[in-house]
């Protein structure tokens, strides 16, 4: 069997095309059922195609209304190539405003999938085998959900190839984001944008913000900087602009790629952080305390960062377990650095 996910679209025909992924599945409510995913496809004829996603995690709606605003307002003659877009690739995830599938996957873990797995690599293999491998751009949205706050940054993974790394830099920047975020996998592998560029894709990503709350600054940052990243790779009409050109000041790079730039809860508590997204620590310096709630007389445990730089995500909600990230401290680099 190719695939057990049906799409009801030509993949390949011209225009403007709304359809949708159905994925086999029997519930306690229906026998015969379906997991449905909306695709939209926008061919305006020659150029490249570019996998534009929202939604892999259910509480980051940051890059759902980004891709729908896409999907929407984009026209087959604004077009030079084809736009493939998943609105919510989590679906019952986003209706419940979770991290997680209701069978507890994260589908952000589940690639490359495979055919006969449980649901999320089903429809991951999918995406992996009939969506990333014809396109040459991937775009996935992702925030920092209720969770996490993170600044509002695009970003990328540090791959080897110097040639996709040097594209996937420019595009990077081309989102005009006030940060840009270099990482690496700090909770397991299986990523969506790991499997890109295993294929050699270029691969833009986001962090837009976070933390259970969305700003009209955030909402306008995703449907701007997309638009501009698809201009900058002459998929869509239109001039690109830099940050220069818009009048805003020089964004700030962070290379957070070793594993002490990432800090977690020693102890199961309310965290108490001590600093917040874009200060600044020095080597040292406690960053926070994780307080114990039914021990008034037990002193918290303390958290002191490893080296200096600057405070890219903190941790949005007291309660932790021992092992949450509680705080991402990156040292700023010169964007040339990357290249």
């Amino acid at each position: 069997m190719d695939s057990p996910v049906h799409c009801t679209l030509d993949l390949d025909a011209p225009g403007k095309n709304f359809g949708r992924l159905e994925v086999p599945r029997s519930t306690n409510e229906a026998g015969w059922s379906h997991l449905l995913v909306p695709i939209v496809t926008v061919n305006g004829g020659d150029g490249p195609t570019v996998l534009v996603l929202g939604g892999v995690h259910g509480d980051e709606p940051e890059g759902q209304v980004a891709a729908l605003r896409l999907a929407r307002e984009t026209e087959p003659e604004d077009v030079s190539g084809k736009l493939v877009i998943i609105p919510c690739a989590s679906m019952e995830a986003s209706h419940a405003n979770t991290r997680l599938w209701p069978s507890g996957a994260n589908f952000n873990r589940s690639f490359p999938g495979r055919t006969d797995g449980p649901l999320d690599e089903q429809l991951s293999d999918f995406i992996t085998r009939h969506l990333i491998a014809p396109s040459e751009i991937v775009i996935d949205m992702h925030s920092g959900g209720r969770s996490s706050l993170f600044g509002v940054w695009s970003e990328m993974h540090w791959v080897d190839d110097p040639e996709q790394r040097r594209r996937m830099v420019d595009a990077m920047l081309a989102w005009n984001t006030p940060m840009h975020f270099v990482y690496i996998d700090v909770a397991g592998t299986g990523l969506l944008v790991g499997e890109a560029e295993r294929q050699g894709k270029v691969v833009v990503a986001t962090e837009l913000g976070g933390g259970g709350h969305v700003l009209a600054t955030t909402h306008r940052v995703a449907i701007d900087g997309l638009r501009n990243v698809l201009r900058h790779f002459g998929v869509l009409a239109g001039e690109a602009l830099t940050r220069e050109q818009l009048g805003l000041e020089p964004p700030v790079v962070v290379r957070a790629t070793d594993d002490d730039n990432y800090l977690f809860a020693p102890d199961a508590g309310h965290w108490e952080t001590l600093v917040d997204p874009g200060d600044r620590v020095t080597a040292g310096q406690l960053v926070g305390r994780v307080h114990f709630i039914d021990r008034p007389d037990r002193e918290p445990s303390l958290v002191h960062t490893p080296r200096e730089g600057g405070v890219c995500v903190g941790r949005a909600i007291a309660p932790c377990e021992p092992g949450d990230n509680v705080l991402v401290i990156g040292p700023q680099v010169d964007a040339s650095e990357l290249m």
